[in-house]
Parts: structure tokens; sequence; C-alpha cells
């Protein structure tokens, strides 16, 4: 294959793998406590004959955004959201531990606290139960309390604790449910030092005039490059006829 066809083909190829993040991110604008993927293009060089200096650019995910987002008042008790560093430990779908940002919870008719998602929520004896109750509140540390059923206003119990963790952020990867684990498939321990927030939301981190940008820098390279292909293919066909006369 000519080697100018074969840089444009993977040029936008690579771009609309970019593209793709992107779109992603965008989709998820509106989605508690979501962390924006990041993809970065890198060069490689061009194997076979001709100058060492030739390169394409192939593109990868290099990670995810770190950065917290904007809290969101919600007034709901049964919102919480972290403030900082530091992640929810819910139970996956796999049965395992994972970690997540998203703190709208709820009390299911088993009483036991999930995720919007439906995951269970986990303290640190395991998935969480709350009794019946007529109030609910969490405290910094993920305590949470509760006036039951039939009981006074000021009486009070603590029912369990939210178990929160604060691992390195190179620690952690982000599974394809969108979920946080431990890279080496252990379990982060317990963080005091992590807070949560009562009745707020974290909002996505995503930055949507930058990525409605990007999408647009992004379809222009990506019609640069059809215009390569096509240009290749022309020179191409006429080198072809240059050969037959």
């Amino acid at each position: 294959m000519d080697r100018m066809l074969y840089v444009a083909m993977t040029g936008a190829k690579e771009t609309l793998r970019a593209q793709t993040v992107n779109n992603h991110n965008l989709a998820n604008v509106s989605t508690t406590g979501f962390r924006a993927d990041l993809a970065a293009f890198q060069s490689r060089a061009v194997d076979g004959t001709g100058f060492a200096s030739r390169v394409y650019a192939t593109n990868a995910t290099v990670g995810w955004d770190q950065t917290s987002g904007a809290l969101l008042s919600t007034g709901r008790d049964l919102d919480i959201a972290i403030n900082g560093p530091g992640w929810i430990a819910v139970q996956g779908p796999d049965g395992k531990e994972a970690y997540t940002r998203a703190g709208n919870l709820q009390v299911d008719a088993n009483d036991q606290l999930m995720t919007a998602t439906g995951l269970p929520v986990l303290g640190d004896g395991g998935p969480i139960t709350v009794p019946p109750y007529s109030s609910i509140f969490f405290a910094r540390d993920g305590s949470i309390s509760i006036v039951a059923q039939g009981q006074s206003p000021d009486t009070t119990s603590t029912v369990a604790r939210v178990k929160l963790v604060n691992p390195p952020n190179d620690a952690v990867e982000r599974g394809d449910d969108g979920l946080f684990r431990m890279k080496d498939g252990s379990e982060a321990p317990s963080d005091a030092a992590v807070q949560v927030g009562s009745g707020v939301l974290e909002s996505s981190n995503v930055n949507t005039a930058e990525a409605m940008v990007n999408m647009i820098e992004l379809a222009r390279q990506f019609e640069m490059q059809v215009k390569a292909i096509r240009t290749a293919e022309e020179n191409a066909a006429a080198a072809t006829q240059l050969m037959k006369i």
C-alpha cells in the first residue's frame, strides 16, 4: 500500500477513535460524579523503506480527569457528595468491591442502601441495611443516623457508616461499567480523612465547551485526512497510468 495512503487511513481511523472518547464524555455531561476520559495522540514511526523521520499518529486513552466536579445542593436526605479526593465503596455487578463518586442513593424495598444504578453501598461490614425510618442523616464521616419509625424526633441512632476510601489515583482504574477498582484486585482500606456532604451531589467534571470545541476540531481533522486519502488514491491512479505508457 502507498505510504501516503496508509498514513492518511490510519490517521482517519485514530481521529474517529478520539472522537468516540470525546462523544462519550459529552454524553455523560449530566452523569452524577462522572470522570472524563482523557485521550491523546502519540507519534509512531512508519516501518519499511524510506526516511526514518516519517511518523504517523495513534490515539489512546491515557487515563481520566482527576479534577472534582461542582457540588450541587439538592436538599435530598439520601444525596451525598465527597468533599475533595476519595471514593464511595459499592458492590459491583461481579460481587466485588468497586468505587464511585455518584452519591445519589436510595433505600430499596429490602431496606438496603443502594446507588441510583442498583448497586449495594458498602459499609465496614459489607452491604448496608437501613431499618425503616422517619428521617435519615449522613454525617461528614459517612455515619448514617436515623429516627426510627414510631420514635420521637429527638431519638436518633447510628445504624451504619459508608465505607469511604482514598487510594492513590495511579492505583485505580476505570472498568467498562464505569466503576473504578484497584488495579491489583485488592480492596482499598477505609480512610477516616475522607468526608462527605449531605444533601448535595457532585456533577460531572466534563467541560462542555471544551468538549464541543474538541469535537469540531476532530471533525475538521477527519475531513482533512479523508481529502488526503482521495489525493493519495488519485496519485496512485495517475502513477499506474504512467506505468502503462
